[in-house]
């Protein structure tokens, strides 16, 4: 009978997890970047903080993700140190409200959850309205899980081996603190925690003591997710909002624990009901420590910042500056990031070609090494963004979104294969052209000046074409590509004619302007990548733009995402 309590716990509590994944995954992806800039904009003094985080915490039922949020938007610099202390005070007793309305009989709702939720899941066309059944579908889980873990559990009375094991393991409030603290740290939610303590205090489980006890560990659990994934390496400053909400937690827990027999032998007259009495319990510890800390956010924030002092701002070009991690959890806030980030890539290749045609006007030797730095920030960027993509595609992605994760890391690749061609092929004959103090002719000096051009204004057409899909323009892009091929070779046979012409500038750089025009051509098609997926996604692709596209969307061997 012990283990099957046991597995009756683990499978009940593994229910609720998943009920509250879905829930906060469903409002993430419908409303993720509403509810950023909702909790950008409501920052003007620390009430209306508190507000926003309560708000956006109760609707996503984890102070976590909320301090995750924050975390990343005071490592931002775009909220003062105190208004995050007070989104997270109010994330705090948000976190607070589900429990309370979870904690009255509201197990009968979920067959109606159910059904609304599959019905607009399966018949809704808007990603919004799938969205919302999956949130529909995630309460119904939560209130079923409840049901499991309040209705179908048996008396401590028939079960004195489980019962002897939670007695063991909840005989001290301390390691109460402890075990539930670990716990929802693993499980990111404090809700949980607190709901399957509910559970266990209305099946008698665990005294009213222990349960208080457990509170106190989940409250103070949950603030230590956003102090290790809410924050930067290499970025002290981030780590002062999450270290303030953890000592704000911390200071209540021992301000409480002296006094949990008194507490519960006060509580307990006041309610019979052990699970509304621990759900009680758990919004008057969190609207307390936010009254006790309120006053006092602008003297913590001080004392924070000269704790943990701001360090000399790193100009390193190579580390990115838009892949928010936070963001994983909102795809289209993710994507828009990737794309942030990739069009800052794009800046650094445009400049490279810039300096490589410097390069090899004027002898400039300087230039080489910079075009070799550069490319070396393009490579790593270029593995951060795949990587950060690739976090994202780890998760529920619906087709559009897999497909703009596919043409993100497809043109960000194509813009790495620019540099490497710039850094590794013209940026040598740049060198050879030095060493040897060459010159190109008049008329030849011309032609590649104007195909570079050409290069360059194809460059921020495709540019254009990423960030917005339009046809016209990705139409617009592989015109631009036939009429350069025939540039090349127009450019080509001018240079022979040069050649029989007999002139001294011709004869001694013919192989280096060939050589250029050459990769400057390749550099092309690789610009022109960004126009086949636009014109496959519109369906007004030929059967060879589809052939392109496809390679262009498996760059080294990355398969294509699944149609539906």
């Amino acid at each position: 009978m012990g283990t099957l309590v046991i597995l009756d716990i683990m499978g009940g509590a593994a229910l609720l997890l998943w009920g509250l994944h879905m829930v906060q995954s469903g409002i993430m992806r419908a409303f993720g970047p509403q509810l950023r800039r909702f909790l950008s904009g409501a920052l003007g003094n620390r009430f209306a903080a508190f507000g926003a985080g309560l708000g956006l915490t109760a609707l996503l039922q984890s102070s976590t993700a909320t301090g995750l949020m924050t975390a990343s938007f005071a490592a931002e610099g775009l909220v003062g140190l105190a208004p995050a202390l007070a989104i997270m005070l109010g994330a705090n007793v948000g976190t607070t409200l589900i429990v309370q309305v979870l904690s009255f009989k509201v197990t009968a709702v979920a067959p109606v959850l159910f059904v609304i939720g599959l019905v607009s899941f399966r018949a809704g066309s808007r990603t919004m309205l799938k969205d919302l059944g999956r949130v529909s579908i995630g309460i119904g889980l939560m209130l079923l899980a409840l049901h499991i873990l309040i209705d179908t559990l048996a008396p401590a009375e028939s079960a004195p081996a489980a019962r002897a094991v939670l007695s063991a393991l909840t005989a001290d409030p301390v390691l109460c603190i402890v075990i539930a603290g670990i716990v929802t740290w693993a499980v990111h939610s404090s809700v949980a925690t607190v709901l399957l303590t509910m559970s266990l205090a209305f099946s008698n489980f665990v005294t009213p003591e222990a349960a208080l006890a457990l509170v106190l560990g989940a409250n103070l659990g949950s603030a230590v997710n956003p102090l290790f994934e809410g924050t930067r390496r290499g970025d002290r400053a981030s780590y002062r909002a999450p270290l303030g909400n953890l000592i704000n937690r911390l200071a209540g827990v021992l301000l409480v624990t002296p006094f949990l027999p008194e507490i519960a032998s006060l509580l307990q007259p006041l309610q019979p009901d052990m699970a509304k009495m621990t759900a009680q319990f758990h919004i008057a510890l969190n609207v307390g420590l936010a009254a006790l800390f309120l006053p006092l956010l602008s003297p913590m924030a001080a004392l924070l910042t000269k704790l943990i002092p701001d360090q000399p701002r790193s100009n390193d070009a190579s580390a990115p500056k838009y892949l928010d991690e936070s963001a994983l959890d909102t795809p289209s806030l993710a994507l828009a990031d990737a794309a942030r980030e990739t069009l800052r890539v794009g800046d650094v290749v445009e400049s490279m070609l810039r300096k490589a045609m410097l390069a090899l006007k004027g002898g400039d030797r300087a230039l080489i090494g910079e075009i070799s730095a550069m490319d070396n920030t393009v490579d790593r960027l270029d593995e951060a963004i795949k990587l950060y993509v690739t976090k994202l595609t780890r998760g529920t992605l619906d087709e559009r979104e897999s497909r703009r994760a596919m043409e993100i890391i497809s043109f960000t690749i194509n813009l790495e294969h620019i540099g490497d061609i710039i850094d590794k092929n013209l940026n040598e004959l740049a060198a050879k052209k030095n060493k040897r103090n060459l010159s190109f002719s008049e008329d030849g000096a011309a032609e590649l000046e104007a195909f570079h051009k050409d290069v360059l204004d194809s460059l921020r057409i495709a540019f254009g074409v990423f960030m917005s899909g339009d046809v016209a323009d990705a139409r617009r892009l592989l015109a631009e590509k036939t009429r350069l091929r025939n540039a090349e070779r127009l450019a080509a046979e001018h240079h022979l004619e040069r050649l029989r012409e007999g002139r001294p500038e011709t004869l001694e750089t013919t192989s280096l302007h060939l050589d250029v025009l050459r990769d400057m051509r390749r550099i092309h098609s690789h610009i022109c990548a960004a126009a086949y997926p636009v014109l496959e996604a519109a369906g007004v692709a030929t059967a060879e733009d589809s052939e392109a596209a496809s390679r262009a969307l498996t760059p080294l061997g990355v398969p294509k995402p699944a149609t539906k």
